[in-house]
């Protein structure tokens, strides 16, 4: 269960396929980002901070971006 919602506290539900649903659950947690999966099967993160919020969104790509998408984004990354 996540704590009440305070200051500077972001909760956000994120939808995510059911079936990678885990594996991003369980790589929050090896993060130390709260989260917890609820009743109606959704994803609810805790954000605290913008490097949570980062870590968020880089661990939902990392497991639902197809593999070419991940090869051009770093391309991309070794063109800067």
């Amino acid at each position: 269960m996540l704590p009440p919602n305070g200051f500077n506290v972001l909760h956000q539900k994120v939808n995510i396929p059911y079936d990678q649903r885990w594996q991003i659950y369980h790589r929050l947690q090896e993060l130390d980002i709260p989260c917890c999966c609820s009743e109606d099967g959704s994803l609810q993160v805790q954000i605290n901070n913008w490097i949570a919020a980062i870590l968020l969104h880089s661990t939902v790509i990392q497991f639902t971006a197809s593999r070419r998408s991940l090869i051009n984004w770093l391309e991309r990354c070794w063109h800067f």
